[in-house]
């Protein structure tokens, strides 16, 4: 239950080594390359020079491919999996087999050289329906649209706005020329669909006629034939298209075996580009490369034996204090510890050469949960769903640090639900009066809307004790560091105040609130200079007594949040009894502790998040560490079996 040591590797080996040494270090899965040092105005540093680039790109497109052939497959042959299903297993060898992939990058082509098809088809019934659309205005006009105009006859195809009268039109029309006809093909709300027929010598005058009424030209010129000829050979045209698609689809939905593979082939583009991108951390010369990186100290042993096979030589050194700030940072923690790695994620890794708070927080995040969530059946409800995740699917990472805290959360939500009678609120109570008319309640060693006082008291109590542990925890640091006179006059000095204000009020004696206040006077007089010292004991004790009473004062959100969680449920609990049928009574608790459920998981999480993060770590905490991540085997669908 600590922060794993870690030494700064270097290693010297050849240039055709290199690409094996990768995969094997990749198999191991315990060092994080990082890029050297170089100074570029070092003469040693001359012949050195960057990997060249290009394996990563290819990496990253076949990644692409394999993603996107896997999206078309989820639309027309979906992998069905259990809810809870875990990630399947693959062997290693299975897994970087070239002559499988292979087979998958030709099904990755294939299923997006379908989709790729389908697109376009997709693209053409659109052209085709636009220009369907064009020429159905004038289906009923039996003359060939691309007939020209002569010498002495004008033709034109072109439309009116439809708020033109069209005997308006006809008679203006007359009124121009006499050797003019305009026919009305067809009429929607937009327009009228028309054909104009005119003399040359009367073309001038008609055709500004038609201006002035708002007379557009058809864009017709283009097709050959009529328009229901052009529809016909339109409609076929998308017949073909319909029916192209249709088998497409078809085929695309029997390639449900493609699904295996591609995933497969999507891991390993991800493995290599893990490995690529490590790669190109590494600084070459002409037979030799360079690397640099960080390996746990645990580990270091085993890799050692590995790399002593090849011809290459390298060291692993403690960091210096000095280089901290670029050690990375992986925590070790047992089973009950372990899960709070997700709390301490969210917040900061802690820096390195510090502590691991997750031991040091344990007991207070699963206690104060459980005090906030306070409901036995609530607390079933977490364990059960915990342990059935954890079980079935075998979560990692995050989502398995929530699992495993949804567990542990649950087990005190359930001890104090015990504690303060609550099954769903009063649930059973209300069953039982719906059933039988008796009483019922479940026994209680106390209960939130009876014993609020007592709960807010006890609440600021355990907030004081976790206070005191973030002081003690920040005393100890200090002695190791070297800093007495700060432990001494920011650790012990409030500790004799807090002692001396309890027998002062138990009425014992007041000297130890004396020794304490004037420790309270000594340390700023000691530790600073000139006029800092009377201002120094003015801020040291406002800044104190505002810090410490305000901290407590916070965990009064333990008693608000157990009061609301069960006032809640009871509440809608007593409206599900109000119609007195116990079927209605079932549906309104049901609906009413699910909203409520879901509310207190997620407030009593941020709640005592705020607790951990800003009361507690505020004490001792040291953040800022950069997490570990080593080069390794990390997939997507499948767990690599080495």
């Amino acid at each position: 239950m600590a922060i794993v040591k870690m030494k700064h590797l270097r290693m010297v080996a050849m240039t055709s080594d290199r690409e094996e040494l990768l995969r094997r270090l990749q198999h191991a899965g315990c060092v994080e390359i990082v890029q050297p040092q170089a100074d570029p105005e070092d003469p040693l540093w001359a012949g050195i020079a960057r990997p060249k680039a290009g394996g990563l790109a290819a990496a990253q497109e076949e990644k692409t491919q394999a993603e996107r052939a896997l999206e078309v497959l989820k639309r027309y042959a979906p992998v069905k999996s259990g809810f809870l299903a875990p990630k399947p297993g693959v062997g290693e060898d299975e897994l970087l087999s070239e002559e499988r992939a292979q087979s998958a990058r030709e099904a990755a082509q294939e299923v997006n050289t379908l989709d790729k098809r389908l697109a376009a088809i997709h693209g053409e019934e659109n052209k085709l329906q636009a220009q369907r659309a064009v020429l159905l205005p004038w289906l009923s006009l039996d003359l060939p649209l691309e007939t020209p105009s002569t010498p002495q006859i004008t033709i034109q195809l072109g439309t009116l706005p439809a708020a033109v009268p069209m005997n308006q039109a006809e008679g203006e029309l007359r009124a121009a020329s006499e050797l003019a006809e305009l026919t009305e093909v067809s009429t929607d709300r937009d327009a009228h669909y028309c054909t104009l027929v005119c003399h040359a010598s009367g073309a001038e005058s008609v055709l500004e006629v038609l201006k002035t009424l708002g007379w557009s030209r058809a864009n017709l010129r283009d097709w050959a034939g009529t328009a229901a000829e052009n529809t016909a050979r339109l409609d076929q045209e998308l017949k073909e298209l319909k029916a192209e698609a249709a088998a497409i689809r078809e085929k695309l939905s029997s390639m449900g075996a493609y699904n295996a593979p591609l995933r497969q082939l999507s891991d390993l583009a991800g493995v290599n580009i893990s490995r690529e991108e490590s790669r190109e951390k590494l600084l070459d010369t002409a037979q030799t490369f360079l690397l640099e990186g960080w390996v746990p100290a645990e580990s270091w042993p085993a890799l050692k034996g590995e790399l002593e096979q090849y011809p290459c030589a390298c060291e692993a050194a403690d960091p210096a204090p000095e280089d901290y700030g670029q050690v990375p940072v992986q925590l070790k923690n047992n089973i009950l510890t372990k899960p709070l790695n997700m709390v301490t994620e969210m917040y900061s890794l802690p820096a390195y050469g510090t502590l691991d708070p997750n031991p040091l927080m344990a007991p207070f995040f699963i206690l104060f949960y459980g005090i906030m969530m306070a409901d036995m059946g609530y607390g079933l409800l977490m364990m059960l769903a915990g342990a059935i995740i954890l079980k079935k699917k075998k979560p990692g990472g995050t989502f398995g640090h929530l699992c495993g805290l949804l567990v542990l959360c649950g087990i005190t939500t359930f001890i104090m639900g015990a504690l303060t009678g609550g099954f769903f609120g009063d649930f059973l109570t209300q069953v039982v009066k719906l059933t039988t008319g008796g009483d019922f309640a479940l026994p209680a060693l106390f209960t939130p809307l009876e014993d609020t006082m007592m709960i807010l008291i006890g609440a600021m109590c355990l907030g004081f004790v976790q206070i005191l542990a973030g002081m003690a925890i920040s005393f100890v640091s200090k002695l190791k560091n070297g800093q007495v006179l700060d432990a001494v006059f920011e650790e012990i000095t409030w500790w004799v105040v807090f002692a001396g204000l309890g027998l002062a009020i138990m009425g014992i004696t007041p000297i130890v609130l004396a020794v304490g206040g004037v420790l309270v006077v000594a340390g700023p007089m000691i530790q600073n200079q000139g006029f800092g010292k009377v201002t120094g004991i003015f801020g040291s004790l406002y800044n104190h007594v505002t810090g410490y009473f305000g901290d407590i004062l916070s965990y009064s959100r333990l008693m608000a949040l157990m009061l609301a969680g069960s006032v809640i449920a009871q509440v809608f609990n007593t409206l599900g009894a109000i119609p007195g049928n116990i079927v209605i009574f079932l549906i309104i608790s049901f609906a009413g502790n699910t909203l409520n459920f879901a509310l207190n998981l997620l407030g009593c999480y941020v709640h005592d998040l705020r607790l951990q993060c800003l009361e507690y770590f505020g004490k001792f905490y040291q953040d800022g560490g950069r997490p570990f991540r080593p080069l390794n085997l990390n997939t997507k669908y499948y767990e690599v079996v080495k």
